[in-house]
């Protein structure tokens, strides 16, 4: 009998996925658990009150050791432990910036505001009881001072992009490119991405900013497939929170 031998599915590549995501999730997850309560321990042997905690200074440190946290932890631990060896091309982080890279940026942002609205349309239309313009809680608030809000500056719109497009669009994608289609890797990572940001405020889940954030996760993970690198996705990442930055706490000047 000749033919060819239909390929079987490679369920080992499957769970080796799913281990990835894992593993990142709660990571992200613990990371801000050990953290938080190692700051409250802290204000709580000095004697401060745990009001302090919410001042732009404590907030940006959080944001700080956090993402310092993450990267070691997720990225430096398989790679010691696991022998799960990185390079800079996986993460995407080979060369300098380019002209492309930033150009592309832009034109990427325009391209997730419109999959954005699109995409919040039809979850509006099937899901109505959601509420999906529920404002998204970044962390920072109460901003006086213009140290405050260089403070908050750095944190959302310097930090965290870089760190997260590392973890997410550099180390994540880029071992899950390795053994799956692109397809795959763009959207499981972008669940992943959209459902960290699925954060709770006094009334319920923030769906909203989960959906949207899937979007710009999606553009973001299709510019690493387009340039083979994550810098225009942090000048993409630094835009959209930077946009989000002025109107939150510059245009109505909070």
């Amino acid at each position: 009998m000749t033919g060819k031998k239909k390929a079987e599915f490679d369920w080992g590549k499957v769970w080796w996925v799913l281990g990835l995501l894992a593993w990142a999730g709660v990571s992200l997850v613990v990371c801000q658990f050990v953290v938080s309560y190692a700051m409250v321990m802290t204000v709580d042997m000095a004697g401060l009150g745990r009001e302090v905690l919410t001042q732009p200074v404590w907030n940006a440190v959080f944001a700080a050791v956090t993402y310092g946290l993450c990267l070691l932890l997720v990225v430096f631990v398989p790679w010691k432990v696991l022998n799960m060896k990185t390079n800079r091309e996986e993460l995407g982080l080979t060369g300098l910036p380019t002209w492309t890279d930033i150009g592309l940026a832009p034109v990427g942002f325009v391209v997730y505001f419109v999959v954005a609205i699109l995409f919040m349309a039809l979850l509006s239309a099937v899901f109505p009881d959601v509420d999906w313009e529920q404002a998204q809680d970044v962390g920072f608030e109460n901003l006086f001072f213009i140290s405050d809000k260089i403070l908050a500056f750095v944190a959302l719109v310097v930090l965290a992009p870089v760190a997260e497009e590392i973890i997410f669009r550099g180390w994540l994608y880029g071992k899950v490119r390795s053994r799956m289609p692109a397809w795959v890797g763009i959207l499981v990572v972008s669940a992943l991405f959209g459902l960290m940001h699925l954060g709770w405020n006094a009334e319920a889940l923030q769906w909203n900013a989960a959906a949207n954030i899937f979007c710009m996760a999606v553009v973001l993970c299709v510019l690493r497939e387009i340039t083979g690198t994550i810098w225009s996705g942090i000048v993409l990442h630094m835009l959209k929170n930077g946009v989000a930055f002025y109107l939150l706490f510059i245009s109505g000047m909070s």
